[in-house]
């Protein structure tokens, strides 16, 4: 095992291969990997990758960059407080909401995020303390359909409730996109301009990350001093330099055979970092069939099997360790939430030049977002293939395996167990409202547990602009668990998105579609199972497992 510490971190390694481990860290050392990435040298990943990377390097400057905001964002709180106005909600996907959930949950201060298109969910956000309600709207590209979505459902729920809607508007976007020119146009309460040389998973102590953890209370000044802190030493061409060594370890591991990430939260007292963490490395490696595919756990004893697998690098949060895994890949990492996620930023770039791919593009996340665009455009063309077989309040489909002999759940998920390769991985998507149906987050180590596999959960559409990118780029070896649902009527039913021809459920059966259609066309297989009621499905799934 070998410790480092420095910049407020600190950094316990295991690698099988102490030779090996050595030499990929003296090359990077010879080559100035850390301060080429600090100066955003955009020639570190190839010529392929030059283009990007000179217009997303700009997050290793953030913790001195970001600082100006601090002031802006302080007086904008103190203005809504003396309005009465102190319950903040964030509409945004991906990089615009993971970092600041992390944070604001790390700090204890409240924070609704609405990273869904679950009309329930969304009904719900709205319902909860209206007049006293701040609504940030986050999109770097300006066009993100759920959060053009959510902004238009707030606008019309404050004006029917005779609030203004541009008093109550915050919106955080980059320089020039269409969600300026919409804010300034209906003169929104205050629009923050965004970093456009940092990409939306490295954004996180940008306007993104800052503007409504600040909003919502977070000590932002002090956020930023611990980031500043690791950014001396993560900078640094040394070997004691943790970006360094967690990246070479990620990148060789990877390089041999070891595709998954275990994440484990042992008393790191950061709420919530394996789901930040997991869209930063999913989307940054994911891609030409190469990649490392984060599985975040409910704790090291909900890992299912103590040593992570043989085809994972087991990554302990926090001071509580862990068995060495059979693998002979493992890190323990700690330190304040700041400079973690500037730790990872470096070892994410560190690991894509190890493993030979461009850390900053996602060439995959389209394809879903094309798919449902074109089932709302035509809905007629959605939803009408009949259920292979129903069982209770479970319809079952599926593609890419064969179902046919089953004549139940149980025989279902047999079948499409069977059609998992061996060290694969099983992704279980629930397009659901992840507080009302929390009880499907009980799937993950269910199924982990039932098959052996590394399994991951995600909520959809949330998961598509975070492990998304993986499914479809990343290595081939996974099957795809999706899970939808008819909207809740004890919670109101569907909800129209004002001045749009579609319903916050059509959106969602067309995001869910389209993924699997997607997928479906990689050869991949599904499994979806449509659940008539919700909580007996839910309860019939885990019976059935």
């Amino acid at each position: 095992m070998t410790e480092v510490t420095g910049g407020g971190l600190t950094l316990r390694l295991d690698y099988p291969d102490e030779q090996q481990y050595a030499a990929a860290l003296a090359e990077l050392l010879t080559d100035r990997i850390a301060s080429r990435i600090t100066a955003q040298d955009a020639t570190l990943w190839g010529p392929d990758a030059e283009s990007e990377a000179a217009k997303r390097l700009s997050w290793v400057t953030l913790a001195e960059t970001s600082r100006p905001l601090v002031p802006e964002i302080s007086a904008l709180r103190k203005e809504l407080a003396d309005e009465g106005v102190d319950h903040v909600v964030l509409a945004g996907m991906g990089g615009s909401s993971l970092a600041p959930e992390v944070l604001c949950a790390t700090a204890g201060v409240e924070l609704v995020t609405l990273d869904t298109t679950d009309p329930g969910q969304v009904r719900a956000a709205i319902a909860e303390t209206l007049d006293r309600t701040v609504l940030v709207v986050s999109s770097k590209s300006g066009g993100t359909v759920e959060t053009d979505s959510h902004r238009r459902a707030y606008a019309k729920a404050f004006a029917d409730a005779g609030i203004d809607p541009a008093s109550r508007i915050v919106v955080v976007t980059d320089p020039g996109s269409p969600l300026q020119q919409t804010a300034e146009d209906a003169g929104y309460r205050k629009v923050f301009l965004a970093d456009p040389n940092v990409g939306g998973r490295y954004s996180a102590l940008t306007a993104f990350g800052l503007v409504p953890a600040g909003l919502a209370g977070v000590d932002l000044t002090a956020l930023l001093d611990t980031a500043a802190e690791a950014a001396t030493v993560l900078a640094t061409d040394a070997d004691t330099n943790p970006g360094l060594r967690l990246g070479a370890l990620l990148g060789l591991a990877h390089n041999a055979g070891c595709d998954k990430v275990v994440f484990a939260d042992a008393g790191s007292g950061i709420a919530g970092f394996g789901d930040w963490a997991e869209q930063l490395i999913a989307e940054s490696t994911g891609k030409d069939g190469r990649g490392l595919l984060p599985v975040v756990v409910e704790g090291l004893q909900a890992l299912g099997f103590a040593d992570a697998g043989p085809d994972a690098i087991l990554v302990t949060l926090g001071e509580g360790g862990a068995d060495r895994p059979v693998s002979g890949w493992a890190a323990t990492v700690s330190g304040p939430v700041g400079a973690q996620m500037l730790l990872w930023e470096y070892a994410t770039a560190v690991a894509g030049r190890i493993i030979g791919i461009n850390p900053f593009d996602q060439p995959n996340v389209e394809e879903a977002k094309k798919q449902a665009r074109a089932l709302l455009d035509a809905p007629e063309s959605a939803g009408q293939d009949s259920p292979a077989l129903t069982d209770g309040a479970v319809q079952v489909f599926g593609t890419g395996f064969e179902l046919s002999g089953a004549s139940d759940l149980a025989g279902a998920l047999q079948a499409f167990f069977a059609a998992a390769p061996e060290r694969g991985y099983v992704s279980v998507q629930a397009y659901l409202d992840r507080h009302a149906d929390a009880a499907a987050a009980g799937l993950r180590p269910v199924v982990a547990a039932r098959t052996g596999l590394q399994t991951t959960f995600g909520w959809g559409p949330r998961f598509l602009h975070s492990t998304g990118q993986y499914h479809k780029g990343g290595h081939p070896n996974g099957v795809f668990l999706q899970i939808t649902a008819d909207p809740r009527q004890d919670a109101g039913g569907d909800l129209a998105v004002p001045n749009r021809p579609y319903s916050f459920a059509s959106l969602q059966r067309a995001q869910a579609a389209g993924d699997a259609t997607v997928l479906a066309d990689k050869g991949r297989p599904v499994l979806h199972l449509h659940l008539t009621d919700r909580a007996a499905g839910i309860e019939q799934l885990l019976h059935a497992l």
